[in-house]
């Protein structure tokens, strides 16, 4: 460990040989800059981030020294420690391939169930619940809603907003606050509370459709609807940017059905109308779609099996005698001595040795 973080230097360099970029931009004070080096680790690796490979870079004298270590702590599968020799893990390639249209799925719940301050466990029970319960009954609903209303009373146009009431802007307020509590949290690597602040946009968007009611409204206040509607196609406009850092093809999809042909800045999410009217929705399907209990058992039933196929080799049942011991005046008798190697050369029709 003492020099297996330079490799973090070396892959730098070829990332950049390869791009055409000078690595002592990201690397070394006099190029650096403003950049900032940050290492995201695990609490048992906190020692040689924290204090070895720092020693390491601060004795050289010219490179920059890590900003922050995030550490967490362990997940852990059903219940149980990932362990690759027994395949107890999800693998994220097999689930990439198998579920393409759900790697934002797992990326929301894994985000969800980090474990930023203690061991925490990511289960297909909880995976499917929080789809279902979140991310459909929640995030997607509010969009879907808002597809729906914009078709079936404005010709599936983002109509445009009427005078606002003190309640509006209060929402509008709360919206902006949620997205600058979302950035702090960001900023200093807190990501569950990012999330958080995230799920609390598509919350309050939803909130306000119940209160408001615009399918009984439609029928006496067109132009309060339109007002609804359009507040709330603006707060799926700041979700479709704020959920980018956690379901970059959610937002991306989103910004498709909203007609947004660039994606704004993350200053813009402080507008009061980021969506502007007559703005043509499209209709491009659910974000998500409900999952029902039979994923969890047949995911469950997959990981056991693959496990099962993979269990350890039993250890012999009697072990052989040891040594007898010896005395610490025969043990001096042993001549033990350091080298240095003066040469080395490859063991002809080998690969490694």
């Amino acid at each position: 460990w003492l020099d297996a973080p330079i490799g973090y230097i070396s892959a730098t360099k070829q990332w950049a040989l390869d791009h055409g970029k000078d690595w002592r931009n990201y690397w070394t004070k006099a190029e650096a800059g403003d950049r900032k080096l940050v290492h995201f680790i695990g609490k048992d690796n906190i020692v040689f981030h924290a204090i070895i490979f720092p020693i390491l870079l601060k004795d050289h004298g010219d490179f920059i020294l890590p900003d922050n270590v995030p550490a967490y702590e362990f997940l852990n599968l059903e219940g149980d420690k990932f362990s690759t020799s027994r395949n107890w893990a999800v693998w994220a390639h097999e689930y990439a391939e198998q579920f393409p249209d759900m790697t934002d799925i797992m990326r929301y719940v894994l985000t969800a169930t980090m474990p930023e301050t203690k061991d925490n466990n990511f289960t297909w029970e909880e995976f499917v619940a929080r789809n279902n319960n979140e991310l459909v009954a929640d995030f997607g609903n509010l969009v879907n809603r808002v597809v729906v209303f914009s078709y079936k009373y404005f010709e599936g146009k983002v109509p445009a907003r009427g005078e606002l009431t003190e309640s509006d802007r209060e929402l509008l307020e709360k919206i902006r606050g949620y997205v600058k509590n979302l950035g702090t949290a960001i900023e200093g690597y807190r990501f569950k509370e990012a999330l958080a602040e995230m799920m609390r946009i598509a919350y309050a968007g939803n909130k306000f459709l119940a209160e408001t009611e615009p399918w009984h409204l439609i029928k006496t206040d067109e132009a309060r609807v339109a007002t609804i509607v359009n507040l709330c196609a603006h707060i799926c406009a700041v979700l479709a940017v704020a959920s980018e850092p956690f379901m970059p093809a959610t937002a991306a999809r989103l910004r498709t059905m909203l007609g947004m042909e660039t994606a704004p800045l993350w200053s813009d999410l402080q507008k009061d109308e980021l969506i502007a009217p007559g703005t043509q929705i499209q209709k491009i399907g659910l974000l998500f779609t409900k999952l029902d209990d039979v994923f969890a058992d047949y995911r469950n039933a997959e990981l056991d099996e693959k496990a099962a196929a993979n269990q350890p080799v039993e250890p012999p049942k009697s072990v052989p005698a040891s040594a007898p011991e010896t005395s610490f005046d025969e043990f001096q008798k042993m001549d033990i001595r350091t080298c240095t190697i003066l040469s080395a050369e490859q063991v002809k029709g080998t690969d490694k040795l």
